[in-house]
């Protein structure tokens, strides 16, 4: 299945239109969302090919939205890519034990990220 539509879920403004623009000049449409709140919201109108997680966040962080996605039948077929500035070995461990399908460490590499979401169709 061609991935179209990635869903970037990331509390820094910044980062939010960094990735969005990297994703939009590639052609796909982006919905970006500021917390793992807003997108459970989300998720139910507007069905993203893939989404893109960051971890540290306020409320719900990325690590629980991605476990509570990949264990709901709804939405354990969409791809979680954590996007994340937690670089450890451990983080990795445990963003893929979440379910994740991948991580990318930030700052991002544009061809890193496409590549990685090409992986995924």
């Amino acid at each position: 299945m061609p991935i179209r539509t990635v869903m970037v879920v990331d509390d820094s403004a910044t980062d939010r239109h960094v990735l969005a623009d990297m994703l939009t000049s590639a052609g796909y449409a982006v919905i970006a969302l500021a917390s793992a709140e807003e997108a459970e919201l989300r998720i139910r109108t507007e069905r993203p090919d893939v989404i893109l997680m960051d971890i540290v966040m306020p409320g719900k962080n990325g690590f629980e939205a991605t476990r509570e996605l990949q264990r709901n039948d709804a939405t354990r077929d969409i791809p979680v890519i954590v996007c994340t500035s937690k670089s450890q070995p451990t983080d990795r461990i445990w963003a893929l034990r979440q379910g994740a399908r991948e991580v990318v460490v930030k700052p991002v590499q544009r061809k890193h990220l496409l590549e990685t979401i090409a992986r995924l169709a």
